[in-house]
């Protein structure tokens, strides 16, 4: 008889995700997003994310079981996001995955977020080569870690946000350019006709391996307001600022590759899913030798296939399920792929 099936729920920020994977292999997964709730105050409101999180649920739940041909009682193990993202968005999802848990008398594994985006690609190519480098690029999170084995070592983090992520700075200059929410796509699509010489935006930190994007949402936003009383050349802008992300993005992680002896690089998360970002450092890659991995555009983005994935391989690597009083960390470091925090109990005055 094979591993359980690992059903797992993704809550963290405005997508509700439920999928199932057995043995490295995704059953069926559902995901229902909020994004148009959220899209008129131009980012993600949390309370409005909580409340469409507790409706979507149950149904979203019925979709990927029935997409899958299962039923509830199959489930062999929950796994679901205890951090970090929104704190009332991760409690329904907490809370929903404890009420399975102990429905069903099977143990319930708490995983980091972003060890999500990892496993994610496992689901299409397989196993994780020992070692590879991990591009994490997603809308609050930019990193460059190097990884061994998921579930059971620690992560090394060879470079980090130290201000705005890459998402965050695609979504802020969006709005400037009067493009709509969420601006990565937006921007994606917005460069198409665009110039990406147009405008000689800067590389932030080249001797780095951390990233800062701050700075060069200030330059486009200083770009365009230099435009007052002019049309602004919004393409022009767009497909510039798009690619100062790729080629920092692709430098510094083909770059971590040859310092560290990697083959494989994995770039993972919602920013995956740019166009020119997946393009410049294919073309990199291909030039050094070394092997892409990008998960398909539906699992770039918050899914809850990837938190099973990450609870299949817990399960498969006999790690310890959560404790009963497993809570949340809205603000977790990425440290392993199990997240399993405690609120500390209450002191008497």
């Amino acid at each position: 008889m094979g591993s359980p099936i690992v059903l797992g729920i993704e809550s963290s920020c405005d997508e509700t995700g439920v999928g199932l994977v057995r043995d490295g292999r995704l059953l069926g997964h559902a995901v229902a997003s909020s994004m148009a709730e959220h899209a008129r105050f131009g980012g993600v409101v949390p309370e409005i994310a909580s409340r469409a999180h507790l409706h979507a649920l149950r149904p979203v739940l019925g979709q990927a079981l029935e997409g899958a041909g299962l039923r509830l009682s199959d489930i062999g193990a929950v796994a679901v996001t205890t951090g970090p993202g929104l704190s009332g968005a991760l409690q329904v999802g907490l809370a929903g995955a404890k009420g399975i848990a102990y429905a069903l008398g099977v143990p319930l594994y708490g995983v980091h977020h972003l060890a999500g985006h990892v496993a994610a690609d496992t689901l299409v190519h397989g196993p994780l080569p020992d070692p590879c480098v991990v591009l994490i690029v997603s809308g609050g999170h930019t990193s460059l870690l190097l990884v061994r084995d998921l579930a059971r070592d620690p992560i090394h983090h060879l470079g980090d946000t130290l201000d705005d992520a890459a998402g965050e700075c695609f979504d802020k200059v969006a709005r400037v350019f009067g493009l709509p929410y969420p601006g990565g796509p937006a921007i994606d699509r917005t460069a198409r006709t665009g110039d990406p010489r147009a405008v000689p935006f800067p590389r932030p930190l080249p001797g780095s391996y951390d990233f800062s994007f701050s700075g060069l949402k200030t330059a486009a936003a200083r770009w365009a307001e230099g435009h007052a009383g002019r049309e602004l050349p919004v393409a022009d802008g767009a497909a510039a600022l798009q690619e100062a992300v790729a080629d920092v993005l692709s430098r510094k992680a083909v770059a971590a590759c040859a310092e560290h002896g990697v083959g494989t690089l994995v770039v993972v998360g919602g920013v995956a899913a740019n166009s020119r970002v997946r393009a410049l450092t294919e073309e990199r890659c291909r030039a050094a030798g070394m092997e892409l991995r990008v998960p398909p555009l539906e699992l770039c983005t918050d899914n809850g296939a990837m938190i099973a994935a990450v609870g299949d391989l817990l399960v498969r690597a006999g790690a310890e399920p959560a404790p009963l009083d497993v809570s949340i960390d809205p603000s977790a470091p990425l440290e392993y792929a199990a997240l399993h925090p405690v609120t500390a109990p209450a002191v008497a005055v």
